[in-house]
């Protein structure tokens, strides 16, 4: 069971100086006259389009901001966290900055929206809108402080109602597990949005919800109280380092105002109730606590207010006159640049020796990237138990090898292998990451949520981080495997932006892309065919330094009379039929294997069609909505003048795909589905 407890009092009105009080003074009220302020920007269609008040939050706020330590700590604020910002030491012109989304904005640069606030290189992160996400990037992140012996906790802030979402006990049940020093804070205002708590969880205070869980300590506090919140954090933060263990603070807050400029409590919320929250004001409260204890008088106060308003005013002035982001920077940060190889340059190579199989090549280089860079972990399900790695034993032998600090397992909860790996690359950039994101790719949807936050995070936070995470998932069918087994997912995903997306069909590609996706930052995704691990027609003489660069596809076969554009287990089948064409006909089919589907090689594809004039396009994902219609587009567009014929396509029949192995070969593309296309095409 969880352990309940008080905070220690470390923070008194009797052994707390009075500079200290003082320094609390001057942040909260700066923070509420910036909180008062931002929806002046909006009115004067300035900027701060998104402002959600952080009135009523203040003691929580502020000791989160405190508790803070720079250069040990990790911080994940949210939305709301104003003072949290400004208590950890952003100044209020950097405030003004994230508000009016200028382009020296240090959050983003004015990609993000506003009221995100965040300083990458103080380790304060840019967290996204999608709420109680970054949970799993701060157990991430402590982690990563545990294996390398970094004194310093994570600290991650969010509503009670965000504790609603699923991976937020994730989170929480995965740092009680691996036992990590994150402390998560609840704010709870009572709402969320316009819900009330009551319609989110049957237990009162969301804290309570987690008290099952070993390894964690739940700290109650009053969020409105300065001391008490002060308290609670200090003993939070003194815990999780101590003991090496999640901390939950639940502070009950009190929300002022509406939920946002976007919502009116007034629809919702009785003048009575909303009476009652303006009236019990942390600051004003805090005021009457420092007059009647004679640590400031009110005189001092004024001085202090009055100073804090010509900060204010004075980062105003220079936030106004700083620059806006250009159109044209849209294009910057979407990916950063991979890892170019050396030798191989092209990704073609004419080495003789003994084939290897795809899944012994994929093992092979996982290895030797494990040897080249001692920063690089991997871990997923079913991944090292005995003798057995993974689900299709690629990473068999390697926990053996290099230990369970680096190779281990992930719980059933792909939101969570996902998540924490983007906040375990946070710790070092020098740190790669390889996930076995799911047993198969079509199981891999629970963690799309954070595949969106891998894509957009260098975007996001205008170049200060990237993922570096490759995503491996067993992918396709040809196994009977049947649904969520044998589905394909390329087409859903290949249109979100920030991520490359590979597919290898040959032994040789499968090492040369692993190798080139484990080098580079940012995030890949690394599709398998598993029906090629064990395939004969996949093996292939794999060079010891193998490399294969992105955007870079590969001529399986020469031909003259006809391109067909594939990858992934339908290459295969495309061979065997080209085969048959020149066998029967006499007529030569060229075949591009894309290898890279983004980024993708437009270049090979039209030149190949220049030579022939007619195109099919073939892979074993659904014809409509598949990946194949974006190549047909690019033809269309940058080809159109050299086709003959119009381009035509072979996939899997608009269904799922059956597990009986009649209905699979019904649905899925083959060999004769592909020689009659192929037919077509050359006699239409």
């Amino acid at each position: 069971m969880a352990e309940v407890i008080k905070p220690k009092k470390k923070y008194t009105l009797k052994n707390t100086d009075k500079n200290t009080f003082k320094m609390w003074y001057e942040i909260l009220t700066l923070g509420r006259m910036l909180d008062n302020r931002a929806p002046n920007y909006l009115k004067q269609a300035v900027g701060w389009s998104y402002h959600a008040p952080c009135a009523g939050h203040d003691g929580i706020q502020l000791a989160i901001g405190q508790a803070f330590t720079l250069g040990e700590d990790h911080l994940f604020p949210y939305y709301r966290d104003m003072v949290t910002s400004l208590s950890a030491g952003l100044s209020a012109e950097e405030i003004i900055l994230n508000g009016i989304s200028k382009a020296t904005d240090l959050a983003s640069g004015g990609r993000h929206m506003s009221n995100h606030f965040a300083k990458p290189e103080w380790n304060i992160h840019n967290v996204s809108s999608c709420t109680g996400n970054h949970p799993l990037h701060a157990v991430g992140v402590a982690r990563a402080m545990n294996r390398y012996n970094h004194k310093g906790v994570a600290i991650t802030s969010q509503g009670e109602s965000s504790t609603s979402e699923g991976y937020v006990y994730e989170a929480i049940n995965g740092a009680s597990n691996e036992k990590l020093p994150v402390v998560f804070v609840f704010q709870d205002n009572g709402y969320g949005i316009s819900v009330p708590k009551c319609d989110q969880t049957a237990n009162e205070y969301a804290a309570n919800n987690f008290t099952g869980f070993l390894n964690l300590t739940i700290i109650h506090c009053d969020g409105k109280d300065i001391l008490d919140s002060m308290n609670a954090m200090a003993t939070a933060r003194e815990i999780a380092l101590e003991k090496q263990e999640p901390v939950i603070v639940h502070a009950k807050c009190v929300r002022m105002g509406s939920h946002s400029n976007s919502d009116k409590h007034e629809l919702y919320r009785s003048e009575e109730e909303r009476a009652q929250a303006l009236a019990q004001d942390p600051l004003e409260a805090f005021k009457k606590q420092l007059i009647k204890n004679k640590i400031l008088t009110k005189a001092e106060m004024e001085e202090i207010d009055e100073a804090k308003k010509k900060e204010m005013l004075e980062a105003h002035t220079l936030a106004m006159k700083a620059p806006n982001p250009t159109p044209e920077s849209i294009y910057d940060f979407v990916i950063p640049e991979p890892y170019q190889p050396q030798v191989y340059v092209d990704g073609t190579h004419n080495e003789e020796g003994e084939p290897m199989k795809f899944i012994d090549a994929l093992n092979g280089q996982l290895k030797k990237e494990f040897r080249y860079n001692e920063n690089t972990f991997i871990w997923g399900q079913d991944m090292a138990n005995g003798d057995k790695g993974g689900i299709f034993n690629v990473s068999k032998g390697m926990q053996q090898e290099f230990g369970k600090d680096r190779v281990f397992n992930g719980p059933i909860a792909e939101d969570y292998i996902l998540g924490t790996a983007n906040g375990f690359s946070r710790f070092r950039k020098d740190i790669r990451v390889v996930v076995e994101g799911a047993e198969f790719a079509d199981y891999f949807w629970p963690a799309m949520e954070q595949y969106l936050e891998c894509s957009h995070d260098y975007w996001r936070s205008n170049g200060a981080f990237a993922p570096n995470v490759v995503i491996r998932l067993a992918s396709g069918g040809y196994i009977g495997g049947g649904l969520y087994h044998s589905q394909n997912i390329e087409g859903n995903i290949a249109g979100i932006p920030g991520v490359r997306v590979v597919c290898p069909a040959f032994a040789d590609d499968a090492a040369g892309l692993l190798r080139t996706a484990m080098r580079s930052e940012g995030p890949t995704l690394y599709l398998e065919p598993k029906a090629l691990y064990n395939a004969k027609q996949a093996m292939a003489v794999v060079p010891e330094d193998f490399e294969v660069p992105f955007g870079k596809a590969r001529v399986r076969r020469e031909g003259a009379d006809l391109t067909v554009v594939t990858y992934g287990n339908t290459v295969h089948h495309c061979l065997e039929a080209a085969e048959k064409i020149a066998n029967e006909s006499g007529k030569s089919v060229e075949v591009i294997d894309l290898r890279s589907l983004v980024p993708l090689d437009e270049e090979s594809v039209i030149n190949s069609i220049s030579k022939t004039n007619r195109c099919l396009v073939v892979h074993e994902d659904k014809v409509f909505g598949g990946f194949g219609g974006e190549i047909v587009a690019m033809i269309n567009e940058k080809g159109f003048e050299h086709l003959d014929a119009p381009v035509k396509r072979v996939g899997s029949t608009f269904t799922p795909v059956g597990f009986n192995r009649i209905l699979e070969k019904a649905i899925l593309p083959n060999t004769d589905k592909i020689l009659t296309a192929m037919s077509e095409a050359l006699n239409y």
